[in-house]
This record gives structure tokens, C-alpha cells and sequence, in this order.
């Protein structure tokens, strides 16, 4: 499978990058680096984004996280691995990711949820994290942008 457009060379795909990595970096200097990835990789499977789920898969496990948990990311409701703001921070990607699938968006208990275990700060990071992501899945869903190849830290 080839990507339709090579988007990492063309220039204005490339400033448009540019502008996304910035905001990402503006949410990440908040929230843990654990918690990062986790919402990445499931909003990157709601999306079919393979790209995304392969990068962000091999960055949290190239910076220690374990294989368990990296496997039951889609599963996380069922699964005893992650603690109660992880829990909290995957249903409020999962409802973010599929607002075009509920007429209400949020749940107003995703979010009290969400919010007894992040402040202020993290919410507002953890909201524009999952805008980031859902933004670079539709970009390489569109492009079919290959997955399988991408080597931890390739990007930054």
C-alpha cells in the first residue's frame, strides 16, 4: 500500500504539521507521558488510523510501557490494568472520537468523571489531545498513509 500523497514532503502538508506538532506540544508539557499515549492509541483504533496506532504503540512501549497493557488498550473496560484516571482519560477519548456517533457528544459522566482525577490544566489538555489526534487520524486515514514502518522517536 502506497500513501496517495507523500504529506511528510509536501510543503504545505508540511506546514500544516508544523502547526498540529505545536499544539500537541502545548498539551503535552501538562499531561503524563503514560496518559498521552494511551489516548492516542485508542483513539488512533476508533479510527482505523493504522499509522497512528502503529507510532504511538512503539513510542509507549519504547518508553516503558508494558505489552499487557499496550494489547488491552482496546479493551480497557474489562481489563485491571489501568488506574481510575486512565480509565477516565480513555472514555472521554472514546466519546470525543465518536461524537458524530452520539447526538450528545460528552456524557455529562465522562466528563465529572474525567474531572476527579485531572484539574483544570489537564482537562484542557487532555481535550485538545484528542482533538490533535482525531485531526492526524483523518489525515493519514485519507492519505492511507501505510503503516507498520515507523520507528520510535522518527519524529521527534
Amino acid at each position: 500500500m502506497n500513501a496517495r500523497i507523500d504529506f511528510f514532503a509536501n510543503p504545505v502538508a508540511g506546514k500544516v504539521l508544523r502547526h498540529i506538532n505545536s499544539a500537541g506540544r502545548a498539551a503535552g508539557d501538562v499531561l503524563s507521558h503514560t496518559t498521552q499515549e494511551l489516548v492516542k492509541i485508542r483513539a488512533s483504533q476508533i479510527n482505523g488510523c493504522g499509522f497512528c496506532t502503529d507510532m504511538h504503540t512503539k513510542d509507549a512501549a519504547a518508553a516503558g510501557e508494558t505489552q499487557l497493557r499496550l494489547n488491552l488498550v482496546a479493551t480497557w473496560r474489562e481489563a485491571t490494568v489501568f488506574t481510575e484516571a486512565e480509565r477516565a482519560a480513555l472514555e472521554l477519548a472514546e466519546q470525543g472520537t465518536r461524537i458524530a456517533d452520539a447526538a450528545g457528544g460528552v456524557t455529562d459522566e465522562a466528563w465529572a468523571n474525567a474531572a476527579k482525577h485531572y484539574n483544570e490544566d489537564e482537562l484542557a489538555a487532555l481535550i485538545s489531545l484528542i482533538a490533535i489526534i482525531n485531526a492526524y487520524n483523518r489525515i493519514n486515514v485519507i492519505n492511507q498513509q501505510p503503516a507498520g514502518d515507523y520507528q520510535p522517536g522518527q519524529f521527534g
